[in-house]
């Protein structure tokens, strides 16, 4: 009998004991979970960091585009348009798309219209997309190259005005539009971008 009661007791000792162990909420586990998450977060490399910001940015390749581009414009706005130049000083169109693409995105683009309007793929008017050159056919001997922005613009070196944002629907553009190619997709020049800041 006494047995019994015995084992009673320290049955009923060790029910008390399981229902007093700290909960996965009491302030040590959490302090214990936290400095788990920390440890864990201080040993990821860098290789990891920059996979999540890549996926970022492939979640918002057009607006990072769009601001490389916008950040290109500030940086070239009223450069005068020189046929043949390259510079500061003065360029032509097809030298500002392959600069833009060359110190924006570590593309390196032919130097001329002709060669440019070869690249990648054509797209249609109605899926431009930030990145996509767009190229025009007015009278005269030269082709016309620029960059859409986004918001029906493009960035482009104009032989009257110099660097400057048009709209497409201007009725100029919109007459002498020719095509629209996208050198690269849009994915792989926002992480083309991200690798130039990081470089």
């Amino acid at each position: 009998m006494l047995r019994v009661i015995f084992a009673g007791l320290a049955l009923a000792g060790l029910l008390a004991g399981c229902a007093g162990s700290p909960s996965m909420s009491s302030p040590q586990t959490a302090d214990t979970h936290n400095l788990a998450s920390y440890a864990l977060s201080a040993t990821r490399s860098p290789s990891d960091t920059l996979a999540e910001r890549l996926r970022h940015f492939r979640q918002a390749s057009p607006q990072v585009i769009r601001e490389a581009l916008l950040d290109e414009h500030q940086r070239w706005m009223g450069t005068p348009y020189r046929l043949g130049g390259e510079g500061p000083q003065g360029i032509d169109c097809s030298a500002l798309m392959q600069r833009i693409f060359s110190e924006a995105f570590a593309l390196m683009l032919p130097r001329t219209t002709d060669d440019q309007v070869r690249e990648g793929e054509q797209v249609a008017r109605d899926d431009l997309k930030p990145g996509d050159l767009v190229f025009f056919r007015p009278p005269g001997p030269y082709n016309h190259v620029g960059v859409y922005v986004g918001s029906g613009r493009f960035l482009h070196a104009s032989s009257s005005q110099g660097v400057k944002i048009s709209r497409l629907d201007n009725i100029y553009w919109r007459r002498y539009y020719w095509q629209a190619r996208r050198p690269l997709p849009r994915v792989e020049l926002a992480e083309r971008w991200l690798a130039t800041r990081e470089g």
